[in-house]
C-alpha cells in the first residue's frame, strides 16, 4: 500500500471518529392509571384526550376531582438518555449522553391513593442537550472523552434529521400513564410512549417516595429505537453505528 493511500485512510478514519450520531429516544418514564368519579369530570376521558391538548389544563381539571396535583420541577429533576457506539469501527466513535433540560410534567394523586395515581410528561426533541461535559465527566472511561462543538452538532443533525427522529415532523415526545401496581416505595408502571408518530406501551419499575407531602420518583429502563420506526444511525454499511437499545434514567421531583 503506497503512502498516498495510507494518508487517505488516515483522513477518513479521523473524520469517522466525529460522525457517530447518537440516535436516542427517549424518553422516559413513569406513570399510572385509574378511573375517577365526581365533580362531573370523567378523568379517564381527560387523559385519553391528552394527545395534543394542553396538559396543564388537563391537570387543572383533574385537581377538581380531588386529591393533589404535583408539578414536576425540571430544575430539581434529571432525565438522562445513553446511546452507545456500535459497528466494526466502534472504537473510532463515541458513546453519547443526552438530557431534556426543559419539559412539562404532572402527577395526580387522587384521594383513593397510590394505585389510582397517574402521570403525564411532555418534552421537545429539538430542546435535547447533547454530551454536556459535566455529565460525561461523571460516567467513567466509556464517556470520558470531551467532544468538540462540531462533533456535537453533527450528532444533533444525525439524531434529529430526516433520516432518523425527524424532529421537524414529530417534535414532541409524550409519556402517558396507563396503570400502576405495587406498594410504596416500589411500583411497576404501565406507560404509553408517543414518539416519531407512533405509540407503544411498556412496563417500567419505579421508586416513589415522599407522598403525599411531595413527589420523588426514580427509575430506569431500556428502549429500542426501531420499535418506534426510527433507524439507529449508521454509516458506510455499518462501519460506524449506534446501538438500537438506549438506556433511560430519570429522577423527578415535584411539589
Amino acid at each position: 500500500m503506497n503512502l498516498s493511500l495510507l494518508q487517505d485512510a488516515s483522513v477518513i478514519f479521523k473524520k469517522l471518529s466525529l460522525i457517530l450520531g447518537g440516535m436516542t429516544v427517549i424518553i422516559s418514564l413513569l406513570s399510572c392509571t385509574p378511573t375517577f368519579s365526581g365533580s362531573q369530570i370523567n378523568a379517564a376521558s381527560l387523559i385519553q384526550s391528552a394527545g395534543n391538548a394542553d396538559i396543564r389544563g388537563i391537570y387543572s381539571d383533574l385537581q377538581l376531582v380531588g386529591g393533589r396535583v404535583f408539578t414536576v420541577d425540571p430544575n430539581a429533576s434529571a432525565v438522562r438518555i445513553y446511546a452507545f457506539r456500535a459497528g466494526r469501527a466502534a472504537k473510532l466513535g463515541h458513546n453519547h449522553v443526552l438530557s431534556a433540560p426543559q419539559f412539562t410534567g404532572f402527577f395526580h394523586l387522587p384521594s383513593s391513593g397510590d394505585s389510582s395515581a397517574r402521570f403525564d410528561l411532555e418534552f421537545r426533541l429539538d430542546q435535547l442537550e447533547i454530551d454536556n461535559p459535566a455529565y460525561r465527566s461523571t460516567l467513567g472511561r466509556a464517556f470520558s472523552s470531551s467532544l468538540p462543538p462540531g462533533a456535537i452538532e453533527g450528532t444533533r443533525e444525525h439524531m434529529l434529521g430526516e433520516d432518523n427522529l425527524q424532529a421537524d415532523r414529530f417534535p414532541f415526545v409524550r409519556v402517558h400513564s396507563l396503570q400502576i401496581s405495587g406498594d410504596a416505595p416500589k411500583f411497576a408502571a404501565k406507560v404509553q410512549v408517543e414518539m416519531h408518530g407512533q405509540k407503544h406501551e411498556m412496563w417500567i419499575p419505579l421508586s416513589v417516595e415522599g407522598l403525599p407531602e411531595h413527589l420523588s420518583v426514580t427509575g430506569s429502563f431500556v428502549l429500542r429505537q426501531t420499535d418506534f420506526g426510527a433507524q439507529p444511525y449508521s454509516v458506510l454499511g455499518g462501519l460506524l453505528a449506534v446501538q438500537d437499545e438506549v438506556v433511560i434514567e430519570f429522577k423527578l421531583a415535584g411539589t
